[in-house]
């Protein structure tokens, strides 16, 4: 299948590409990177028509704008702050995507989603008691993207408990690595300087690019 190969290359090139970033020539970023996410949207193209398809890609898009944006922050804060919004954009989009997909037929446990809600609203306190005495102007922006990304987080938890396996633990699992990602940026950027930050973030970052859009296709398997 064509979308298969797609998958294979941008894996062998994920791969290639965090080799170089952990050698230290991040300088090949503006050459390597703006190619990975679009990678991954042709697989996602050429795969059969499913009811949240296009809103995958268009999460997808605003991802890589994103890429593209942060590749200039060294011109200026506004980079970031551009960047920023676009990946903010991108995780209101996963939040609309995971609402929208079907539910399964698993009854969600209350009890399990007090649970999760209660660890990943500790998470939001905790990373926001780190930062906020160093973020300066950037507060609200950080704030606003740093819930964000937690509701998107909360919502993939809540898709955890009703689809059904093993996309729900594909979905879920995505999430936590693209919260992870996020964390190391904001900790390298505003609270000490983070050993290979590009590698590990970037890792963190394809990595779960890659398991919630392998999970949002289990979830929409071919109909019999």
């Amino acid at each position: 299948m064509r979308n298969a190969t797609y998958f294979k290359i941008y894996s062998a090139f994920s791969i290639v590409y965090l080799l170089i970033l952990f050698l230290g020539y991040e300088n090949l970023d503006l050459f390597l990177k703006p190619l990975l996410i679009p990678l991954l949207s042709f697989g996602i193209y050429f795969y059969r028509n499913f009811p949240t398809k296009n809103i995958l890609l268009l999460a997808l898009l605003f991802s890589w704008v994103g890429d593209v944006i942060l590749l200039f922050t060294d011109l200026g804060e506004i980079y970031f702050i551009l960047g920023l919004v676009s990946f903010l954009i991108s995780h209101i989009t996963y939040c609309v995507l995971f609402n929208k997909q079907n539910k399964g037929e698993i009854k969600r446990n209350l009890v399990l989603f007090g649970i999760g809600s209660v660890f990943i609203a500790l998470y939001l306190i905790g990373m926001l008691s780190v930062l906020l005495p160093s973020l300066g102007d950037l507060k609200i922006p950080v704030m606003v993207y740093a819930t964000v990304i937690s509701i998107m987080l909360l919502f993939a938890y809540n898709g955890y408990l009703i689809w059904a396996k093993p996309g729900n633990l594909y979905v879920f699992s995505g999430a936590i690595v693209f919260v992870i990602s996020d964390s190391i940026l904001a900790v390298n950027k505003f609270y000490t300087p983070v050993e290979k930050s590009s590698f590990f973030i970037m890792l963190t970052y394809l990595v779960a690019q890659y398991l919630i859009v392998i999970g949002i296709l289990k979830l929409n398997p071919k109909k019999a």
